[in-house]
């Protein structure tokens, strides 16, 4: 079987000491409100036995989610949810040691199945970012998919990845093993799509997470996560001040629909050049049409060479407070740059805090957005056969 190597591995990486499942209960450094639905990290999870998944509540259809907490000899710990393959809390300690959860996420699922904001946290598919008027053509067929973002394809459609129960499966104390199959005409896609996405907590405090996918007919796919970061911790206020690198020279610039012209241009001279550590903020209000059309930084990086077969540096962003480093590296050809600017305010937060404009970042590792429509992008189309496999690293650290 040939594979397709897109890319094969997300590692997130973290750093921390406290039951994941009790940070939902308020134990992180910017949580003091217990959340509803969830249930206290067996104990066996820091001494290397399998923990038992905690409740994480119900579904409008009666359906009960859980939460898997994976933990390390370090103690460090991550915790997902089946709901939406989506990462829920991540703790890594900050430049006193002092835990910090930074990534932004629900108390339960209840919460996340009525979000105004679908995508926190989330497995992205079949096709993560857009596609153009929700339509393209492969092999001579045209194929029209649900449209859920203006006149646009968006995250995979109206239910795409984010809104179905993964089957999940946990083998040890360090990963949970989660399936879904995406049958055929699911939003429009074509092809039965087998999609298995594996998490792993490493000894080395990196959170591993593979994809790989089948189909029985020609189909494309773009996978990724869509993990909110706020590296002060969740709560604490904007993302403005965070240092953000993006190892990139060009960048994609978009129409007023965030659809690509279909040409690449460089970052240099322009609000988009972060190839030296720069505050995120410090030219987000400037003139210029390509922020006005993303309303902030919402645009892909066309990253280093050989994509798919080696992990390239993406990007490394600072905590302004907290000192806490994450670096990105991936084997993908994009990282989509999203700076929150449609956080307005009415969603509550696993701490209570409200996901308030641009409190949180989002680094995804993917393909260019529209590659369907775009034929000079590199190529989404899986192939009955071939084998999609695909990763990247979030690795956190501590300024020195």
């Amino acid at each position: 079987m040939k594979v397709r190597k897109t890319l094969p591995s997300l590692l997130l990486v973290a750093c921390f000491g406290v039951g994941v499942a009790n940070t939902l209960l308020g134990c992180s450094t910017n949580s003091n409100t217990k959340a509803e639905g969830t249930a206290t990290a067996e104990s066996e999870s820091a001494t290397g036995a399998v923990p038992k998944p905690a409740s994480f509540g119900k579904l409008q259809d009666g359906t009960e989610i859980f939460l898997y907490t994976l933990s390390n000899k370090n103690k460090a710990q991550a915790s997902f949810t089946n709901f939406g393959g989506r990462l829920v809390s991540l703790l890594v300690p900050d430049k006193n040691g002092k835990l910090t959860d930074v990534v932004v996420g629900m108390p339960s699922v209840k919460e996340y199945e009525v979000t105004t904001e679908p995508y926190f946290g989330a497995t992205i598919g079949r096709y993560g970012n857009r596609i153009a008027n929700g339509k393209f053509t492969l092999d001579g067929k045209e194929y029209a998919l649900s449209v859920n973002n203006g006149p646009n394809t968006l995250h995979g459609g109206k239910k795409g990845f984010q809104n179905v129960v993964w089957e999940a499966r946990q083998p040890n104390a360090q990963t949970v093993e989660l399936t879904y199959l995406s049958k055929d005409g699911e939003e429009g896609f074509p092809g039965n799509l087998k999609t298995k996405v594996t998490y792993t907590l490493t000894d080395n405090n990196e959170l591993k997470m593979d994809y790989e996918a089948t189909t029985d007919k020609a189909t494309v796919v773009n996978l990724t996560n869509h993990a909110f970061f706020n590296l002060n911790g969740e709560g604490s206020g904007d993302i403005l001040g965070h240092q953000l690198q993006i190892h990139a020279d060009s960048y994609i610039p978009v129409n007023n629909n965030l659809i690509p012209f279909g040409k690449i241009e460089p970052v240099a001279g322009t609000p988009f050049d972060f190839s030296k550590p720069t505050p995120i903020g410090e030219r987000i209000n400037v003139p210029n049409q390509q922020l006005k059309n993303g309303k902030g930084y919402d645009h892909n990086y066309v990253l280093g060479a050989n994509p798919g077969k080696k992990m390239n540096k993406a990007a490394t962003v600072v905590g302004d407070k907290s000192g806490i480093v994450m670096e990105v590296l991936t084997q993908e050809p994009g990282l989509q740059f999203y700076s929150g600017n449609f956080m307005k305010g009415k969603n509550t937060f696993k701490g209570g805090a409200k996901d308030d404009f641009r409190t949180a970042f989002c680094l995804e590792t993917q393909h260019f957005p529209d590659s369907p429509n775009q034929p000079a992008y590199p190529s989404t189309v899986l192939r009955p056969g071939e084998v999609y496999k695909t990763g990247s690293v979030y690795k956190f650290s501590v300024q020195k």
